[in-house]
């Protein structure tokens, strides 16, 4: 590891999910084992296979944003930004003029604004092209998300949104890290968001076959590493995290949560949504962030699992962990959130990396709810 680049720390964190409005309340429904899952409530889910899902609950971004300025977002936007200002406010970040240019905004997603299109799409075909929204467009784009934090934060650094599926806010994280090492930027609101709770969208991943059809208990759904787990539970929110370059906090005097040492990121090139063998392409991106930070297997102290209540996941993610970590993967906590929130999508890789920051500084790990049957493979 080179002495000469930056250190790269977190200083705040935000989130929106299906547990809570902001990053303690989320925190402590994941301490109590609370499942955020329940019956759709956004559109009638009659006759679909699945008909339940990880909603935010009592969610009011007019009461941040405004009514106005609500309006003209997509919900995943809405998300991002509630979760940013909530990350900004925990780190006491305040940008000036010259600040603002020496700070990016890096948010992932999966989907984008899926509610606008399906709405889009409804308004063109009930009453034709002259119904459309003049934000019809602005709403459905994928970074538009990174655009309304920093216009919410006064960022005019780097703005762009990886979109890379389970993946993208785990890229922004990661992506934001080399940003502030090689000198692009002093700060980065970083993470992902997503609102994915649509007709479309469920029934897409139905055809898949991907996910849960628990209907009759919801809250039981999503088990990962369970033996008899069925697929994964479709949830929305946002998880975003300030990082900083330690100079900078610490000339500041920011309470520093955590620091970001290593990030990986790999591709197996085996199939669009089936893991290679052995899960070698993510053996690669673990060992790459270890080598990244330095670090040696032992050395890690708890690992926050995709564990998306899939067969085939859990089964390559369970061997992946144990090919590179060895015997210490017996030893070290691991936990699947997603048994209580569902899996976020885009957004997934920002609330677990919170998740992780709170896990760390608390000296609590939260459980994997709803193991039942123990699965050998896992």
């Amino acid at each position: 590891m080179s002495s000469q680049r930056r250190r790269v720390v977190i200083t705040g964190m935000g989130a929106v999910t299906p547990l809570g409005n902001d990053a303690g309340e989320t925190w402590r429904a994941l301490l109590a084992g609370r499942s955020g899952i329940g019956e759709i409530t956004r559109f009638d889910a009659e006759g679909f296979a699945t008909r339940f899902a990880g909603e935010v609950k009592g969610f009011k971004p007019e009461e941040r944003l405004g009514r106005k300025e609500s309006r003209r977002m997509d919900r995943y936007s809405q998300y991002a930004v509630v979760a940013s200002l909530e990350a900004a406010e925990a780190s006491g970040l305040t940008l000036g003029d010259e600040d603002g240019t020496r700070a990016a905004v890096i948010m992932g997603t999966a989907i984008g604004g899926l509610e606008t299109v399906e709405r889009g799409t409804e308004t063109l075909m009930q009453s034709g092209p002259r119904h459309l929204s003049p934000f019809l467009i602005p709403m459905m784009l994928p970074n538009m998300a990174a655009g309304n934090v920093a216009i919410a934060l006064g960022a005019r650094g780097s703005n762009f949104a990886p979109t890379s599926a389970c993946a993208s806010a785990a890229h922004a994280i990661g992506e934001g890290m080399h940003l502030i090492r090689r000198g692009d930027a002093d700060v980065v609101i970083a993470g992902g968001a997503e609102a994915p709770i649509t007709k479309l969208s469920v029934g897409g991943f139905n055809a898949m076959g991907a996910l849960s059809t628990r209907n009759d208990d919801p809250e039981r759904a999503s088990r990962p590493f369970d033996a008899e787990r069925d697929g994964f539970v479709l949830a929305e929110g946002a998880g975003v995290l300030v990082l900083e370059a330690l100079e900078r906090a610490t000339a500041r005097g920011a309470t520093i949560i955590g620091e970001l040492m290593g990030y990986g990121s790999t591709d197996d090139a085996n199939h669009i949504v089936q893991p290679a063998p052995g899960g070698e392409g993510a053996v690669r991106a673990m060992q790459m962030a270890l080598t990244d930070a330095d670090l040696a297997p032992a050395q890690i102290d708890y690992i926050n699992a995709h564990g998306t209540s899939t067969q085939l996941n859990e089964k390559l993610e369970t061997t992946a962990i144990k090919t590179v970590f060895g015997e210490h993967a017996h030893d070290i906590p691991i936990s699947s959130t997603k048994s209580m929130t569902g899996h976020l999508l885009g957004a997934a890789g920002g609330v677990e990396a919170v998740f992780s920051l709170m896990a760390l500084r608390e000296g609590w790990v939260p459980p994997t709810i709803n193991f039942q049957v123990h699965d050998p493979n896992c």
